[in-house]
């Protein structure tokens, strides 16, 4: 084996952490995982390995520069290795710190280049869960009250289909188990959360589990009563509209509301609005000749 400095690219003269830097530098570029199948690397990292298994241990180093040991970390002819001041032999040998580079590895590829990743010679990382991975999914309000399917395009180029259940709510989020980032050390992959955006509808307003709608109807109508169409979520439907209706009124329809939590359907309220033709000389003719009761005050309600 080469000389270990020589190898490790730092001077006689480095000081541990130097050769520390240089060790980490170079373990990282020539790492079986980060060029895999490249023997003439590996090879070259088993020489970076032990050239710093030589120099990280003090006294190893120490024996190597007194010619006591050779870059293999064997004992030269007519040397004995000598115990340490207060005890025995080192427990380490001249192999050098085998628990430093074990801690060395786990910093140097705590975020390696692909699951799984040896860090030792003896010991592999723990696989862990992958992280949590955020979207978006839009819908109609339509879609959100009957339940669709959805495809989502991910920011690392998947597409993943998404059940839509009926009655979802905006901001509510949807999880889809196993999609997520993959897991280190060839652990399970994360989640998908994906965050409910539900389009605001042109006349339809979502009130918990009902569903609520302003139905504009003629004066005749409300004067003598009439049966309209009106829209629900699931297509239009006829309604009775009761003889001498005001504005404000509600008719309810019941199980034509939002799906709640049960499976059981809301109800959609229906508020009428009187609406009056701009112009019409012929219902100005009428209302001029027409007087209210005496006792008719439309307004008696907002009096203290």
């Amino acid at each position: 084996m080469s000389d270990p400095y020589t190898i490790l690219g730092v001077p006689r003269s480095a000081d541990a952490e130097t050769i520390r830097k240089a060790y980490r530098k170079l373990a990282k570029e020539l790492h079986p995982d980060a060029r895999p199948g490249d023997k003439a690397a590996e090879e070259r990292f088993k020489q970076v390995t032990a050239a710093f298994k030589i120099l990280s241990d003090p006294d190893t180093r120490r024996r190597y520069d007194a010619g006591e040991i050779d870059a293999g970390g064997q004992e030269r002819a007519g040397f004995h290795y000598r115990s340490r001041p207060g005890g025995g032999a080192s427990a380490r040998g001249p192999a050098g710190r085998f628990e430093d580079l074990g801690d060395l590895f786990a910093d140097l590829f705590a975020s390696g280049p692909s699951p799984g990743a040896e860090q030792t010679g003896r010991r592999r990382r723990a696989p862990q869960r992958g992280g949590d991975l955020r979207t978006t999914v839009q819908v109609s309000f339509e879609d959100a009250m009957r339940g669709s399917k959805r495809r989502v395009q991910m920011s690392d180029g998947r597409a993943l289909d998404m059940t839509i259940p009926a009655g979802v709510e905006s901001g509510q989020v949807l999880r889809l188990r196993g999609q997520g980032a993959p897991g280190p050390g060839g652990g399970p992959r994360g989640d998908v959360l994906a965050q409910v955006v539900v389009a605001a509808h042109r006349f339809f307003r979502r009130d918990g589990e009902d569903i609520r709608l302003d139905l504009p109807i003629s004066l005749k109508e409300a004067v003598f009563g009439a049966r309209v169409r009106a829209p629900t979520v699931d297509g239009p439907v006829d309604v009775r509209v009761p003889a001498g209706s005001t504005s404000g009124a509600v008719l309810r329809l019941r199980g034509k509301g939002a799906p709640g939590a049960s499976g059981k359907r809301g109800d959609q309220l229906i508020r009428l609005l009187v609406d009056l033709p701009a112009g019409d000389a012929a219902l100005e003719s009428l209302l001029e000749a027409y007087a209210p009761p005496t006792d008719y005050d439309p307004r008696a309600r907002l009096k203290p």
